[in-house]
């Protein structure tokens, strides 16, 4: 971690690391947590392994829904790691240039009233972290957390 790079989180899930996993893997379960309140999600596909695609898709009203995320999987070791970049897309194409290019790993560690939860987001410089810190990195990754951590509780 090098804090002039990466924006970090940390949380610790009152529920098994599997149902977390579960959350991250299953697009049912990640459409429900993964954009922030009132906004909904939808997942076009959702291929935790590596070298497949995560996109998303969001809408403020539920019925029009816009592009969110396009980004490709880069590691997915079960139950304990997964990592993905917007950096290349679903394509395998080189990442939208306006967007803040980044690259996420989110760890999953057993702990005795959980899963012990991390997020490290790494940018390739100090004026893209400060962008995306700029960006309400820390409001919007929090809330999903938050998020993803009630739907974890509520379904161990």
């Amino acid at each position: 971690m090098n804090p002039d790079l990466d924006l970090t989180l940390e949380r610790i899930i009152r529920a098994p690391r599997a149902v977390v996993w579960r959350a991250w893997t299953e697009p049912d379960r990640f459409e429900k947590w993964w954009v922030p309140a009132p906004t909904v999600c939808r997942v076009e596909r959702l291929e935790a392994r590596p070298g497949g695609a995560l996109v998303t898709r969001m809408s403020d009203d539920g019925v029009d829904f816009v592009p969110h995320l396009d980004a490709t999987f880069l590691a997915a070791d079960e139950l304990e790691r997964i990592v993905f970049t917007n950096a290349i897309d679903s394509a395998w194409r080189p990442g939208s240039p306006e967007q803040v290019t980044m690259v996420a790993e989110i760890t999953l560690a057993d702990h005795p009233d959980g899963t012990d939860y991390r997020i490290v987001v790494r940018h390739a410089d100090r004026d893209s972290r400060n962008r995306h810190a700029a960006l309400g990195f820390a409001d919007g990754w929090g809330t999903v957390t938050k998020q993803l951590a009630e739907l974890a509780e509520e379904t161990r």
